[in-house]
This record gives structure tokens, C-alpha cells and sequence, in this order.
């Protein structure tokens, strides 16, 4: 069983649209809501492929309610926290071409005791798991070092743990080595503190992060592939995708094939780059199924592209 932890989970609602025109009332040509926030979006990963999971989470209002019966209609069973704030509606808005725009509202204010009662929720449910996947944005009233001390609290436990955050957030829990780190390209650059140019200068960023106390690194680089730096060296993967619809939730996607398949190593970073790959080829924040993904197209090596810019896609 692999656990997943959303403090800020979301409703997310997506919107296609002809075209973007400010000002003007814009009629969809299809709309749909999906149970969102990063590590809601790992179970549901997990749980499309068949595999089982638990996502713990804040719950608030009619629309945690809603939230909470949607996960049990994706065949995941929700470990909600009764929390006093509203759990937060995103927007998504999809042009024809694929851009993205985005409205992601900030969520509830989470008091001292509804914090602690998440950090217990996870450790209580933590006996059980293979992986556990901590995953997204903070919501207020949680400091960035809030994964800190879930991470260093789980590893008491013995538990292994993945760590998909930015910010602050991420750089505080790094003394506490977590098991894997997820960042993408932005978030490795930002960890970093500087602007990464190519490829080769994600291997260095993500070999900075290990030397900080991250135990092995995956980061997406978007069309370029993914990256796996770990205690065996670099591995680079990558699969063609023929259509991109939406990205959101692909990093997601990724980071539940890894841990499904294991958690390390080139065998899970391929099954990463699968899953990924199928679900930018799919609407909103829908997760890829078993039929959906072709290990076949993948390639992974040693062979790492270093002075291929990151803005430029793999051939």
C-alpha cells in the first residue's frame, strides 16, 4: 500500500475552450471535476493502475465533502481530517493548443491543533505502507517546516518517504533526508538558487540536492524526459509523446509509477517516464490506465544529454 498526504488538497475543475479572450463570456466545449492536489492526484495514479492506496487529508465544507466522496469513486480510500476552513476549487482553463491557464485558490487557514492532527493521521496510517508521498503546496497556517517534521516523524517510524514540494518547504526537509525528492525544472532551479540552462545543469542542481540530504532525486524536465540521480549515478529517460492535451498532474503521475514500481532504480524511473508521458496525452487531470501506457517507447541510459537545453524537447 502506498500512503499519500495532501495538505492542501483542491477540486479541481477543468474547462476547454475554443479560444482564451479576456473580458468576453466564454463558453466551454467541455468541462469536468476531478479530486486534485499533488499527492490526491499520486493515489489516483496508483489506484487507476490497481494498485492500492490511502490519502490522508483536510476536509472542510460541502466542497471537502464533495471531495471525499469522489476519491471513494476513484477506488481510494480517503484518511480525511476534519478541518474548520473550506477545502479550496481550482480552475483550469485548456485552449486547443494545449496552454494552460491556471487559477489555484490558496485554501484554508489550518489552526496548531488541526496541523498536529494531520502529522498524526499520517503516522497512524504509515504501519502499513510501502512508500508514503508527501506531496504539494503548504496551506496557510502550516511553516515551511512542516514537512521537516512529518518527514524526520515517518522515518522514526521506519517508513520511507517521497517528497514532492517547492520552496522553502523543500529546502527545510532536505536535513531530513528524504528518501526521494520529485522537484521539476523550475523547482530544481529555484532550490538551487540559479537559473538552470540544460540538461547537464539539472545532473549538477539535482547532485547538489543529494550532497543536502536528499537520498535520490527524480525530476521532470518536461518534453525533455526525467532525470534519476541517486547512490548508482545518473540515469536519463525519455518517450515520445504524440499529442500533449494538459500537463497537469503528470509529474504526479510519474511519481506514482516510480514508487508502484519500487521506488529506485532504471527499472521505476521507466515506469516514471510511462505514466507521465501517457497522461500529458490526456484531458485535465485524468490519470493514465494500464492500457494507456507503452513501457515499449521508452528509452533510459547512462547517456545523459548534458548540453541539451532544457527548453529544447528530446528527439
Amino acid at each position: 500500500m502506498i500512503l499519500t498526504i495532501t495538505p492542501n488538497p483542491s477540486l479541481d475543475r477543468t474547462y476547454e475552450l475554443p479560444s482564451l479572450k479576456r473580458g468576453a463570456v466564454l463558453r466551454a466545449a467541455g468541462d469536468r471535476v476531478d479530486p486534485g492536489g499533488k499527492g490526491v492526484n499520486v493515489s489516483r495514479a496508483l489506484a487507476a493502475g490497481g494498485h492500492r492506496t490511502v490519502a490522508v487529508v483536510p476536509l472542510g465544507g460541502p466542497e471537502g465533502a464533495l471531495l471525499d466522496r469522489l476519491l471513494g469513486e476513484h477506488g481510494i480510500e480517503a484518511a480525511g481530517v476534519p478541518v474548520a476552513g473550506s477545502t479550496r476549487v481550482n480552475i483550469t482553463l485548456v485552449e486547443p493548443d494545449g496552454t494552460l491557464t491556471k487559477v489555484n485558490a490558496p485554501g484554508p487557514d489550518l489552526a496548531a491543533a488541526e496541523a498536529e492532527a494531520l502529522l498524526e493521521a499520517v503516522r497512524a496510517r504509515s504501519v502499513d505502507a510501502d512508500w508514503i508521498a508527501c506531496c504539494g503546496s503548504l496551506p496557510r497556517g502550516l511553516r515551511p517546516e512542516w514537512y521537516a517534521a512529518l518527514v524526520a516523524r515517518l522515518h522514526r517510524a521506519g517508513a520511507r518517504v517521497a517528497l514532492d514540494t517547492s520552496g522553502e518547504a523543500l529546502t527545510a526537509a532536505l536535513r531530513e533526508r528524504p528518501d526521494v525528492v520529485k522537484p521539476n525544472a523550475q523547482e530544481l532551479a529555484e532550490a538551487v538558487g540559479r537559473p538552470l540552462a540544460a540538461v547537464g545543469d539539472a545532473v549538477k542542481a539535482a547532485e547538489e540536492l543529494r550532497e543536502r540530504g536528499a537520498r535520490s532525486v527524480l525530476a521532470s524536465l518536461g518534453a525533455n524526459g526525467q532525470l534519476l540521480v541517486d547512490e548508482s549515478g545518473t540515469w536519463f529517460g525519455h518517450a515520445p509523446a504524440e499529442a500533449v492535451r494538459s500537463n497537469v498532474g503528470a509529474g504526479d503521475a510519474s511519481l506514482a509509477g516510480f514508487l508502484a514500481a519500487g521506488g529506485s532504480g532504471p527499472a521505476a524511473l521507466a515506469t516514471a517516464v510511462a505514466h507521465g508521458t501517457a497522461a500529458v496525452q490526456l484531458p485535465g487531470s485524468v490519470m493514465p490506465s494500464p492500457a494507456r501506457l507503452d513501457p515499449g517507447a521508452v528509452t533510459v541510459t547512462r547517456s545523459v544529454p548534458l548540453d541539451r537545453p532544457l527548453g529544447e524537447p528530446a528527439p
